[in-house]
């Protein structure tokens, strides 16, 4: 796929652009002919599943499990990552099935919009764009966090580190869509790289291999123990603490549905799309599950070589991966390492960046945010749409006047609620879909890709998601010594998603009299027609491409392709 990409640029720019202002129009109904509205279809197939991994290999892996670790040991982090990353799994094969039938470049919302309800598309889609109107100033707290292990904030003020990353995303942002996707694309590559070197270098420490020949294996499971405490002790608090891992867990994997947000300027969105997400499988337990378990055996929850507990040293470190090498005597490496972590944190702010600009550019066409947000310019890029959410991504000078961890952990419980909101609204929406397949007489034979777990799946992640929801804080109810009984700052930023979700949702149905759609009346046929001639255009020159250079990329998509 990346050789496809790169010895051919598709469909000329010109077609490239009427064909997905065909499917915007025909999608949306409301966009009227005119210039400076389009992206341009310039990401490639290997663009595309790059992205993906950028934004899921990012700041919760590698910083967020220090928290999880400090918090509730590493048994706990183990089994929470791995149940959300079930859930994660089973939202990406949902999304998948309507992504592979029918590519819209309104992503999310155009299909809860048309299988679903309007109000729900309207409600999907702003909770996605606040979701990283957010996150993108957590990246750039992440930053400073980790620029703290060389640089105290004593004597460089974290504002100076954020203006610099800031100036760097949105450069590379305005840029345009070609220039962002080959950088990030290497980005991407690199993170994939540095992550698998770790987690074999960790593997390798926990057998004895370091300087200091230790052969640790699961001691750290034994003393200080498997399961921290939190709020209480005994079994209650060893489940109090896992449970807040959840947080953590979810807000790791926040990231790996952006997927659905890159179909408007995806070449061939009906095999990328699906073959991304298949894949997503294996990257869950590879860089997710893997690292979680190797990490719990190097760095004790108690450490006070990690920013996050409780007892810090003065060089403590945002990731438990830096930790874990601090604690086997490794010189030098820690600084490369926590120098790689910076480029993890650059990487996955600036995909935050884009899909940020791209969700309120999506929202912009739709006629459900201001109309000149979806101007672009030449290079097709959403200019004031890129203004606004970098304006916005200035709410991470917070940290100039509190500490880096507290403003973290609030930005995190905000990110966390609105991913759990678009991903509930997700599995709503294939719900949705399945009956509307049904109900209009489509037989599975005919998707591109069909969800393994079908309705049943989306109905059980579904329950899990509320659940979450609804507990993920429950500590801010709770007694501690840190805060009092009721802690107001935190329960604000952790559940104030659902309230808005839900004004979001019902004012819209009041306003507009939308009405919810049945499944019958469900639409899975405008605009496919356009993407079925494109697709068929594209499998020609693949056929073609094939004959020429048969068997020349059987390396890379036998033995590299699955980690891509």
């Amino acid at each position: 796929m990346g050789v496809l990409g790169e010895k051919n640029d598709g469909i000329s720019s010109e077609m490239n652009r009427e064909l997905s202002s065909d499917i915007n129009k025909a999608e949306e109904g409301v966009v009227a002919a005119e210039h400076h509205v389009d992206l341009h279809r310039d990401l490639k197939a290997r663009h595309i599943t790059m992205i993906a991994i950028g934004g899921a290999i990012g700041t919760g892996l590698v910083i967020g499990t220090g928290e999880a670790l400090a918090k509730a040991g590493p048994a706990s982090i183990l089994i929470s990552y791995s149940i959300v990353g079930l859930v994660v799994y089973t939202v990406m094969c949902a999304l998948g099935e309507m992504a592979s039938w029918l590519p819209l470049s309104s992503g999310f919302t155009g299909y809860a919009v048309r299988f679903c309800d309007p109000a729900l598309g309207f409600a999907l889609g702003w909770v996605y764009w606040f979701k990283y109107i957010i996150i993108t100033p957590n990246q750039l707290t992440a930053g400073a966090m980790v620029i703290r292990y060389w640089v105290p904030t004593e004597k460089v003020n974290a504002g100076v580190w954020i203006t610099v990353f800031l100036v760097v995303i949105i450069s590379i942002n305005y840029f345009g869509v070609k220039f962002f996707g080959e950088f990030e694309f290497w980005l991407s590559s690199f993170k994939v790289v540095v992550i698998l070197g770790i987690i074999l270098l960790s593997f390798i420490l926990m057998l004895g291999g370091g300087p200091d020949h230790d052969r640790k294996g699961f001691r750290y499971w034994k003393e200080p123990g498997a399961f921290n405490t939190y709020i209480a002790d005994g079994n209650a608090g060893r489940f109090f603490a896992f449970w807040s891992t959840m947080v953590s867990a979810t807000f790791a994997y926040l990231g790996t549905e952006l997927i659905g947000v890159t179909v408007g300027e995806a070449q061939n969105p009906r095999k990328t799309i699906p073959r991304a997400i298949k894949l997503t499988f294996y990257r869950i337990v590879v860089f997710y599950i893997t690292s979680v378990l190797l990490v719990g055996t190097l760095v004790p929850y108690n450490s006070g070589e990690l920013i996050f507990a409780t007892k810090q040293s003065s060089s403590a470190a945002a990731s438990p991966f830096v930790v874990a090498v601090v604690l086997a005597g490794i010189p030098v490496l820690p600084h490369i390492l926590n120098a790689c972590i910076l480029l993890f944190v650059l990487s996955a702010s600036n995909s935050d960046l884009y899909i940020a600009t791209r969700t309120i550019y999506g929202l912009s066409r739709e006629g459900k945010a201001p109309k000149f947000l979806s101007r672009t310019d030449s290079r097709g890029v959403p200019i004031y749409a890129l203004i606004l959410c970098a304006l916005i991504a200035c709410l991470a000078y917070m940290n100039v006047s509190s500490d880096s961890k507290t403003v973290f952990s609030y930005f995190v419980d905000l990110v966390t609620i609105f991913g759990l909101l678009a991903w509930i609204s997700l599995l709503v929406t294939h719900i949705y879909f399945i009956r509307a397949r049904k109900a209009q007489g489509v037989p599975e034979h005919e998707l591109a890709y069909k969800a393994p777990f079908g309705a049943v799946g989306s109905y059980i992640a579904l329950a899990f998601c509320i659940l979450i929801c609804f507990t993920k804080s429950f500590d801010v109810f709770t007694h501690n010594p840190t805060w009092g009984n009721f802690n107001y700052k935190k329960f604000v930023t952790a559940y104030l998603g659902i309230p808005l979700y839900l004004i979001l949702i019902f004012g819209y149905k009041i306003f507009t009299g939308a009405k919810g759609v049945k499944p019958e009346e469900a639409d899975l046929w405008t605009g496919k027609d356009v993407i079925d001639r494109e697709e068929q255009e594209y499998l020609a020159r693949k056929a073609m491409m094939d004959e020429e250079h048969r068997g020349g990329s059987w390396f890379y998509r036998t033995f590299v392709s699955w980690l891509f």
